[in-house]
């Protein structure tokens, strides 16, 4: 991860080629209803006036003269008279009784207030994040139609969290099997191009990449994975076809009128022994080069910086002294607002670390288990067969200009989840815990609630459990390309 500054160039709106999106979103108002001013219309009615004439009766040569005077007198004084009225706003209609005396008319018009000054709104947005997508043969099995693949029945259980999320991360552990290639399962995966295509369909905007799992199949596969990520507008980080690319990877959201930047990286503890073809193939775990890549993002713009960390021993809920201590470097920095866990298989706690930007703290899940696998209690362990669906509210509190006070940058809030399963049985259906209490047809009452049961036990109390599903909150984010 070398590059920052050019990443924060040109934008990209694609998200598949479909013209149908999953997740449709209303429109939203983005400014307050316009406020009539109410200034009352006058008006001015014209009167006319009339004069009479009086009949003057002879006068003696020697009284003309103060006649005289008394005429000009009065002439003059209903001249000043008719100039006084024309120039005094009218308030009626002449009623005929222009030789009475009138009293002026009072305006009934309301006046316009004047408005209390109100701070801008708050800008929010969700983060939705999800374990292991690890497709196993068994799992492309389910999948597999009379002339391809379909991946969408095995996830929609998910659906509308998916759908409700203002970003919705997932972590791809495998990668693309190269064209001309077979897919394969364990120990070298290699997956197909149409599980990119669904989870781009089902609304997923991005997801980490990095893992145990990145290389192998070798460069190729990395190269594969990152084309059908973008054939599909998928965003997606931790291993690289280019080192130009070796970048973090970039969401824009608008909201509230303000356009967040969310920085996501993406490192692995190591890779199985795999050779890295290239330095910047893969993102390797190092404290301070993530921490120098947070740096370098928010000083180029970054509101958020997300983290995907592929560490941990598999099939243990308690985070390694390791996990430990990596995931602390990351919040002492105060460069880091969220961590998000893998490599696991099953659930591990989520917990708020000291340190953080600002000092607020600093959210970690540790391992969010499985997505989708082909694991349960019959091959790998009870706890394999369930993950959590970590639900992340993101805050910016609006701009208070009359009390001078500026807008708060984008903080999380909030941080919840909700409890997964995949039920084996029924090829492979994603289902939340919640849903499916009373049993499905493979899965008994007693079953779903044992596995319940053990993603809250190891998720923890720090976090609350979710129980409905987000919903957006603005348009569909920008995914900000790579470079090639």
């Amino acid at each position: 991860m070398r590059a920052i500054v050019s990443a924060l160039g040109s934008v990209h709106t694609a998200r598949a080629p479909s013209t149908t999106s999953v997740r449709v979103r209303g429109t939203r108002p983005v400014g307050r209803p316009a406020r009539d001013g109410g200034t009352p219309a006058g008006y001015s009615p014209s009167v006319d006036k009339q004069h009479r004439r009086r009949t003057r009766r002879p006068r003696s040569r020697r009284s003309g003269r103060v006649v005289a005077a008394s005429v000009v007198l009065i002439v003059l004084s209903a001249t000043i008279g008719v100039l006084v009225r024309q120039v005094r706003p009218q308030t009626q209609a002449s009623s005929g009784d222009e030789g009475l005396p009138r009293a002026t008319a009072l305006s009934t018009a309301t006046p316009t207030p004047t408005p209390t000054p109100t701070a801008d709104p708050d800008a929010t947005f969700t983060v939705v994040a999800a374990g292991d997508v690890l497709p196993h043969l068994n799992v492309l099995t389910s999948a597999r139609t009379a002339d391809g693949y379909d991946f969408s029945p095995l996830l929609a259980g998910l659906d509308t969290w998916v759908a409700g999320a203002d970003l919705a991360l997932c972590h791809f552990e495998v990668p693309v099997a190269p064209a001309g290639t077979k897919p394969s399962g364990y120990p070298l995966f290699g997956t197909v191009d149409a599980l990119v295509a669904d989870l781009a369909e089902q609304g997923w905007d991005g997801c980490s990449t990095a893992s145990n799992h990145s290389v192998d199949r070798g460069q190729a596969g990395v190269e594969a994975t990152i084309s059908s990520f973008d054939t599909y507008g998928l965003g997606h980080v931790g291993t690289a076809a280019t080192q130009a690319q070796d970048t973090p990877q970039l969401y824009r959201l608008t909201r509230a009128g303000r356009t967040f930047t969310v920085a996501h990286l993406s490192v692995t503890y190591g890779t199985n022994g795999m050779p890295v073809p290239q330095p910047w193939t893969v993102d390797l775990m190092d404290a301070d080069e993530v921490v120098a890549q947070a740096t370098a993002a928010r000083a180029a713009g970054a509101d958020l910086v997300l983290v995907s960390v592929h560490a941990g021993t598999e099939y243990r809920t308690e985070p390694t002294q390791d996990q430990i201590d990596f995931d602390q470097r990351l919040a002492d920095s105060g460069q880091v607002d969220l961590v998000i866990g893998h490599h696991a298989h099953v659930p591990q706690p989520i917990v708020q670390l000291a340190g953080g930007p600002r000092g607020a703290g600093m959210w970690v899940a540790y391992g969010l288990g499985n997505a989708i696998s082909n694991q349960d209690e019959e091959c790998c362990g009870a706890a394999t067969s369930s993950g959590e669906l970590l639900v992340v509210q993101i805050t910016a509190t609006g701009a208070f200009p009359a009390q001078d006070v500026a807008a708060g940058p984008a903080t999380v809030t909030g941080v919840s989840y909700a409890s997964i399963t995949v039920d084996r049985r029924s090829g492979h259906r994603m289902h939340l815990l919640t849903d499916i209490a009373g049993g499905t047809a493979t899965l008994s009452a007693t079953q779903v609630a044992e596995r319940l049961a053990r993603v809250e036990e190891a998720a923890g109390t720090a976090a609350p459990v979710a129980t409905t599903a987000p919903t957006a909150t603005g348009d569909l984010p920008v995914v900000v390309p790579r470079a090639g």
